[in-house]
């Protein structure tokens, strides 16, 4: 039984539009992106679903803790499950929040460290090799209840499709730009509706299905 994981944060996770902050709600199975996806591969296949609200490619945030750096997450998830035949890997959202300054390059360099872990001889080893679908996210709006958390990150995350694909190129995996597929929600510029989930699960299985 072949086994895919997904890697990310709140859109993994299926994290709705922001309506109040505070409030913690997640989409059900069958709506949030992965399980669409997973439905689309068919019944033979399993999923394992890591998303982390808040998760971020490279950084310890200051405001939600440690847990959210995505660099001993990707080692924690890799040691935890397997063994999985593809990975999908969508971060960098989080990455160009205002706190942390991070310029297009640098966002690049933390998905950079994560496929240097996913596609080092020890994982690729414990799971008897792994493909690796690279997701960049589609650009954030600044608008909504959490704007202000993401003041300067609209044109930081519009800068960052084209450097994903020289990286997945350079790196020989799998890319697909969340951005020609689906927008993000007016309400909160950051996190995806059903329709969204609906067409990116089915994207995420075309692109996986291409990588087998």
């Amino acid at each position: 039984m072949p086994t895919l994981l997904t890697f990310g944060d709140s859109n993994t996770h299926g994290t709705p539009p922001i309506v109040e902050r505070g409030e913690y709600r997640r989409f059900g199975r069958g709506v949030r992106w992965p399980t669409v996806t997973h439905a689309a591969l068919g019944a033979d296949w399993e999923l394992v679903e890591e998303g982390l609200p808040g998760r971020t490619a490279q950084y310890d945030d200051p405001v939600m803790g440690d847990i959210m750096n995505g660099r001993p997450a990707l080692r924690m998830a890799l040691q935890s499950h397997g063994p999985i035949d593809v990975m999908t890997l969508m971060l960098g959202t989080n990455d160009v929040k205002t706190r942390f300054a991070t310029e297009p390059a640098q966002v690049v360099a933390g998905i950079a460290g994560l496929l240097d872990v996913a596609q080092s001889l020890e994982y690729q080893t414990r799971h008897g090799g792994f493909r690796i679908l690279l997701i960049c996210p589609p650009p954030v709006v600044e608008t909504g209840p959490i704007a202000t958390e993401f003041w300067g990150g609209a044109e930081r995350s519009r800068a960052l499709a084209p450097l994903y694909a020289d990286l997945a190129r350079s790196r020989g995996v799998g890319f697909l730009d969340a951005g020609k597929v689906i927008e993000v929600s007016p309400i909160d510029g950051v996190h995806f509706d059903e329709a969204a989930h609906a067409k990116l699960g089915a994207a995420v299985a075309q692109a996986v299905t291409a990588l087998l």
